[in-house]
């Protein structure tokens, strides 16, 4: 299991982070050779399943992930998502939270342990920094684009 921490300090309102780091078919955008769909389409609640799929043809699998919990920030309080990945390849969890930062910015915070079904733990130092790569891009460019 890998367990990945990145953190970001953006000059957005809470409001505008947690809209840009929750619209889960532009992660699809930015994580590369990766669709995604969301069931139901909207609005994001607990239950709301969110399906990447990433490889090309038979190379590939889908990353189920189930929104276990939801609370958007309001008056300034931060806001949190918890996601619980269900799939037959990846296993784990995905946490991400928006909170007030320093000089009127906002921390954004992704917390996530991800295991690959089959792959021994030995993998992990391979597995960890190529997740905070992929994920750490993902972030940034969700952040950047409104």
């Amino acid at each position: 299991m890998a367990n990945i921490l990145l953190e970001r300090t953006v000059p957005l309102p809470l409001d505008e982070a947690w809209r840009r780091i929750t619209q889960w078919r532009r992660h699809g955008e930015v994580v590369p050779l990766t669709r995604v769909s969301v069931v139901p389409p909207a609005p994001t609640g607990p239950g709301t399943v969110v399906v990447a799929r990433s490889g090309v043809g038979p190379l590939s699998f889908e990353d189920p992930m189930e929104v276990t919990l939801w609370q958007p920030p309001e008056d300034g309080a931060p806001g949190m998502c918890r996601l619980e990945k269900r799939g037959r390849v990846v296993l784990g969890w995905a946490e991400l939270e928006v909170r007030p930062g320093p000089g009127g910015r906002t921390r954004v915070v992704w917390r996530e342990e991800i295991r690959i079904r089959l792959l021994p733990s030995l993998f992990d130092g391979v597995l960890r920094p190529s997740a905070r790569y992929v994920f750490g891009r993902a972030l940034n460019r969700l952040l950047r684009r409104p």
